[in-house]
């Protein structure tokens, strides 16, 4: 008999969730991580003594369900009353959206946002339950998997005729059309566009999945708000982890994976535990990777046990990361020209064009000359995060190339955040003088700090041909792979990416069929 029935690598939130799940299940689970805590790129950091700010600076749509699931409450993971507002931030003036309501429009455009919103709150309630479910692949499927195809449809069949038409019509719009569609507004529009792209390698012209991965970070209760977990979002890899614990989850730190122990006989190949870096091996009747596909199958499994056409379109997933992290210690609260609001979320991107610019000079290898950028102030909220009477200011910088034509090294990564830090002071005029210091991570540093291929904090694009039942690619689809025993649970799985914890669940419910 083996030490353990399931070994989980990687104590980011899915595989915690996945480990918590199999563990409350009956389940002998040994949960490994390189790290020395918990979390992943929501694990808390500190960036410059006393100045906290993880990756992951807030928090929409983590699934209720887990959280219940796992008395995630019982752990210290609960929510603020009231959610951000999303700010949209021009020169000299800014419109917001808060929970339906708007501001700094005109009367034509609130009243379009109101129709808008609603259609797509009632598109994502319709979507909703798919996120939650193994996405059956094509073909000589069973009759559980013809009934969650079924299910699907009907829930979307409820929407209506004419709604579901619209459904259908807009799923793959660029974002562009589809706000140009209802509004008038530039500030709006690009601050509409803003949850459709961010993370991904799109922009507002881009056909393909922005419009689907909006309605995904619709779908829970906050329809597509974002907010800062009390105790901050490193609460909740906190909460996961001492809930996987009480369930009877092992966990061990600084324990990295070399390399996944794969046998071989008659049957075929099977998974039948890891060997740690430090030379030690331990057994298991199944592993599941809670690392990014790459990492999984070409570096802890290796290319030697797969087909070579399944390992070309392993290589070529598409996840380059395009986004960087700027992280500011402040002498005091930064002062906006067009909002006194720092508990919102503040995005820096005037016009679809300023996005739409910035995306091009990524594509072809440069930083963009005018970064674009979402911008929260955490210590606002929970001024545990920085000195008394100071502040930290966190930014998701889009459009920051992982192959930087030339290269990364100090002075490419000290341009882009003098560049991001000038785009702030259009804004907040006398932030320059209050940073006592910054950091900025490229997609190059998110990897090898995080261990995430190309530094895609997604784990791969959320685009038509890497989501549902193709996600991350068939034959490794469905939190399975070709090798018996080993089984996938990271956002490179269906539904995706964002801290929501539904891959690790649905991964789990799989393997306990």
């Amino acid at each position: 008999m083996t030490a353990y029935d399931t070994i989980v690598i990687g104590a980011g939130h899915n595989g915690l969730v996945c480990a918590a799940y199999l563990a409350k299940a009956g389940q002998r689970v040994l949960l490994l991580e390189a790290a020395e805590s918990a979390g992943g790129l929501a694990a808390d950091r500190e960036f410059h003594p006393g100045f906290h700010a993880p990756v992951a600076h807030s928090i929409n749509h983590f699934s209720s369900k887990v959280a219940s699931d796992l008395d995630l409450a019982r752990h210290g993971y609960t929510l603020p009353a009231a959610t951000m507002p999303l700010i949209g931030l021009a020169e000299h003036r800014s419109v917001s959206v808060h929970e339906g309501r708007t501001s700094g429009l005109d009367d034509a455009d609130a009243k379009a946002y109101e129709r808008y919103h609603g259609l797509l709150r009632r598109f994502a309630g319709a979507l909703a339950p798919a996120w939650q479910k193994t996405m059956p692949g094509l073909g000589n499927n069973s009759l559980r998997e013809l009934m969650t195809f079924a299910q699907i449809g009907l829930d979307l069949r409820r929407l209506g005729k004419k709604d579901m038409g619209e459904f259908l019509r807009i799923a793959s719009l660029p974002m562009r059309d589809l706000v140009d569609e209802y509004f008038e507004d530039e500030l709006l529009k690009a601050l509409l566009c803003w949850d459709g792209i961010i993370g991904s390698k799109m922009a507002p012209r881009s056909p393909n999945s922005a419009v689907l991965s909006l309605l995904y970070r619709m779908s829970e209760d906050s329809h597509g708000a974002h907010t800062i977990p009390n105790g901050g979002v490193a609460a909740l890899g906190n909460a996961l982890k001492e809930a996987a614990e009480v369930e009877g989850t092992e966990i061990r730190f600084s324990a990295e994976v070399a390399r996944v122990r794969i046998d071989s006989n008659t049957d075929g190949l099977s998974a039948s535990g890891v060997h740690l870096a430090d030379g030690e091996t331990i057994e298991a009747d199944r592993v599941v990777c809670a690392t990014d596909a790459k990492r999984a199958l070409l570096g802890l499994v290796g290319v030697e046990y797969l087909d070579i056409g399944f390992t070309n379109r392993i290589r070529r997933l598409r996840s380059d990361g395009l986004v960087g992290k700027l992280h500011l210690a402040l002498k005091g609260a930064p002062e906006f020209r067009s909002t006194e609001y720092l508990t919102g979320r503040m995005i820096i991107a005037p016009t679809m064009d300023s996005i739409e610019f910035a995306f091009d000079d990524a594509k072809y290898g440069q930083c963009p000359e005018e970064p674009v950028m979402e911008v929260v102030v955490p210590s606002a909220t929970d001024s545990s995060l920085a000195p008394d009477n100071q502040h930290v200011l966190s930014a998701h910088v889009m459009y920051v190339p992982y192959h930087l034509k030339g290269g990364w090294d100090d002075a490419a990564r000290e341009r882009i955040a003098n560049r991001a830090i000038e785009t702030l002071a259009k804004q907040a005029p006398s932030i320059r003088d209050q940073v006592i210091y910054s950091e900025f991570l490229t997609p190059r540093d998110l990897e090898q700090q995080y261990r995430v291929s190309g530094g895609h904090w997604q784990h791969g694009d959320f685009s038509m041909d890497q989501i549902l039942m193709m996600r991350p690619t068939y034959e490794a689809a469905q939190y399975d792979s070709p090798i018996s025993g080993l089984h996938l649970c990271s956002a490179a799985c269906h539904p995706g990416g964002d801290i929501t914890g539904l891959p690790g669940h649905n991964a789990a419910k799989a393997l306990l069929r």
